[in-house]
């Protein structure tokens, strides 16, 4: 009797393997250093030969970038590969921003659905501290700091979506908003109420995710949403009749 020959991966390739899975996973992120040679050698069961090999898979796809004398640290090529290309475009063209809210009020309501299907209790409780960064951002009334744990906070619940797609592309779109929103809703972080507004936000959708309620989830995504971009455009508004007041001046 004849038998297939059985088609087994080479053991730096099943390395190589996991370690991508774990990026895809979020368990390693982007700027995440990987523990020594030696200790992650025993942590996976294999040999420091066959990791290196799998190492320089991982750093030829710039998945990894290898620093000298530094370690090895997990790139942003999933994001920046997306981002790259659309930060100029947005800058240069404000239309645009109309459909990156769209695409964000899509992903990020779904994320936020899967989220209150799948979360773990790991997720719920990185979720909580996610909220009491951010509410503590807002009351400080440091912008720098709200824009960093707004972020923080919808990364999180995009990790809780479990859905690696989700997850990387959510990371991307926020990268592309960071600093045009920060820029352009300098007066959101000065007005109390819009503060208060935002965080009742945050805390509905919270609330929904862990009280594991998908339908709720979604629609409290969608009105966080759509509030921002209404303040965006709003903010714009006002920025463009300040423009004409002042060149009516000169």
């Amino acid at each position: 009797m004849n038998y297939s020959k059985l088609n087994l991966p080479r053991i730096p390739d099943a390395i190589a393997h996991q370690l991508e899975a774990r990026i895809l996973e979020g368990s390693l992120k982007p700027g995440d250093r990987l523990p020594a040679e030696r200790e992650l050698a025993i942590e996976l069961g294999v040999s420091r030969p066959s990791l290196r090999e799998a190492l320089k898979q991982l750093i030829s796809r710039e998945l990894l970038v290898s620093r000298h004398g530094g370690g090895t640290y997990v790139t942003d090529r999933l994001e920046s590969s997306f981002v790259d290309p659309w930060q100029q475009l947005i800058d240069q063209h404000p239309s645009l921003q109309d459909d990156v809210f769209e695409f964000r009020y899509l992903l990020e309501a779904s994320a936020a659905e899967l989220a209150a299907q799948r979360a773990t209790d790991t997720d719920l409780q990185r979720l909580g501290q996610a909220y009491a960064r951010l509410d503590a951002a807002y009351g400080a009334d440091d912008r720098r700091a709200q824009v960093a744990a707004d972020v923080a906070f919808h990364l999180t619940i995009a990790d809780s979506a479990h859905n690696a797609l989700f997850s990387h592309l959510v990371a991307s779109v926020l990268r592309l908003l960071h600093e045009h929103v920060r820029r352009s809703l300098r007066e959101m972080a000065v007005s109390p109420e819009i503060g208060r507004q935002l965080m009742s936000q945050h805390a509905a959708i919270r609330e929904a995710i862990v009280g594991r309620q998908p339908e709720a989830a979604r629609l409290a995504a969608q009105t966080h949403i759509n509030f921002v971009r209404q303040r965006l455009g709003e903010a714009a508004r006002s920025e463009k009749r300040q423009q004409q007041s002042l060149r009516h001046l000169s």
